[in-house]
């Protein structure tokens, strides 16, 4: 634009511009409102969605409660489009679910349920629930590793899984952290089987002809390319390079790509730090040996002498950690607030109920397991309530204390009220959810708020 038309150009006046505030109005960014989006109840089957709790290539991990047993799990929704484009994708998926159906064990992931949803092309894969992942564990601490007493028990538990696994005649070819999940009592898991590996019944021996599991945890005989290997060994050589990680937060090979990992894996040349000690240096030599004839059986580990030790434990263990999302130290179920919309609950009626009298009338009998209250009508009186153990009857009179008074004790209540009790103990101690009935007992996984109806 040339100067004489810039001359021509109108600008606007001051007045005008004090005019343009009849509709731009500026406020302070601390008068802004943020009202979250209330979470909306998805039923999928019987089961109650929850909230993201990961995301992999494969599709989202998200939470979810059986209506039924009331027990939370875990649900691997998959997209049919999504799998299309990645190599082998729907062929994965399909052997998975084939091979978690047939596996019975602690330390294997347990499958529950499969839902299809044609309209949509959606693949529900419904799982024991796992509170957190090894590798989220170890990403949580500035060391990333565990200290050599909280690894040697993953590291027993892991071998029990993969043995179970292996005398099944399945190769899992992926081992590694970030597969190995843990549940609330701290058992192990082996997870995701999708590039694993059925044998024949009548095989001869292990042998396999393809791998596709993660570079760093491939072995020297599919890192130079072989067309057959045992696979077995290529088990207790992912083992062998996730217990050298987890105790020393190291890998044994490492490159700058995938061609540059491969080349020093296929050359087999490794060092172990000298912190592990001559035991655990003698161990994990033997599980990452070069010749794979020469590699450690499981039943080889297990008579090794730092398997069978007993590590005291020396430094603090790693904790599972806060949720990433929420920041939850408890990892509280997040299908509660989705219970909330389903059954219709508002933070009104809540308040309405506290509003009321300190007393509180009890109008039904309801029972946890292991534990039975009397319930009172009007004027009706009863002697100290005390639970049997496991519970303890200081700790029951601590949480059932109000207004600094024990309502274990004596109580006169109105009538009419609606009773909402909120048991809150660390897991896998259980309460119960809004939709249950009196005298109903509850798995001890359930982890919700109780709510008596009013007679």
């Amino acid at each position: 634009m040339s100067v004489g038309e810039l001359q021509h150009l109108d600008y606007l006046t001051e007045n005008e511009l004090m005019g343009m505030d009849t509709f731009i109005h500026r406020i302070d960014s601390t008068e802004v409102i943020y009202q979250p989006r209330r979470k909306r109840a998805k039923l999928i089957g019987k089961y109650l969605m929850g909230d993201l709790l990961g995301e992999g290539s494969y599709g989202k991990v998200k939470e979810m409660l059986d209506s039924d047993t009331l027990c939370r799990r875990a649900v691997k929704i998959l997209k049919k489009k999504k799998l299309r484009r990645i190599p082998n994708g729907e062929a994965n998926v399909k052997k998975e679910i084939q091979l978690l159906r047939r596996l019975q064990n602690k330390n294997v992931i347990h499958l529950v349920d499969v839902l299809y949803n044609e309209e949509k092309q959606k693949m529900y894969m419904v799982m024991e629930y796992c509170v957190c992942g090894m590798q989220e564990m170890l990403d949580s601490v500035p060391e990333k590793r565990f200290p050599v007493f909280q690894a040697h028990g993953y590291f027993l538990q892991l071998l029990d899984g993969l043995e179970y696994l292996h005398s099944q005649g399945i190769v899992h070819k992926d081992i590694k952290p970030g597969n190995l999940l843990l549940n609330t009592d701290g058992t192990l898991k082996i997870s995701d089987l999708g590039v694993a590996e059925a044998l024949h019944p009548f095989a001869m021996d292990d042998t396999c002809r393809t791998s596709q599991g993660s570079p760093a945890f491939q072995p020297p005989e599919i890192a130079n390319g072989l067309d057959t290997f045992s696979g077995f060994k290529v088990d207790i050589w992912s083992a062998g390079v996730t217990l050298y990680n987890i105790t020393t937060s190291l890998y044994p090979f490492e490159g700058d790509n995938i061609y540059k990992l491969f080349e020093n894996i296929g050359k087999g040349d490794y060092s172990v730090p000298e912190e592990c000690g001559p035991s655990l240096s003698d161990l994990l030599q033997g599980m990452l040996e070069y010749d794979p004839v020469k590699r450690f059986s499981i039943q080889h580990i297990r008579q090794h002498n730092w398997v069978r030790k007993k590590h005291p434990p020396t430094e603090p263990p790693v904790p599972i950690p806060a949720s990433a999302e929420s920041r939850d130290v408890w990892r509280s179920m997040t299908v509660v607030p989705y219970l909330e919309d389903l059954h219709g609950y508002t933070e009104e009626e809540d308040q309405e109920f506290y509003d009321q009298e300190d007393d509180i009338i009890y109008t039904q009998d309801f029972t946890v397991p292991g534990l039975s209250f009397p319930i009172l009508g009007k004027g009706e009186r009863t002697a100290d309530v005390v639970p049997p153990e496991p519970f303890g009857e200081e700790l029951f009179k601590d949480v059932m204390r109000r207004d600094g008074q024990r309502a274990a004790e004596k109580q006169t209540v109105p009538s009419g009220l609606c009773v909402k009790w909120l048991f809150v103990f660390p897991f896998p101690l259980c309460s119960f959810a809004p939709s249950v009935l009196p005298s109903q007992a509850v798995p001890e996984e359930a982890w919700l708020a109780v709510q008596v109806p009013p007679s």
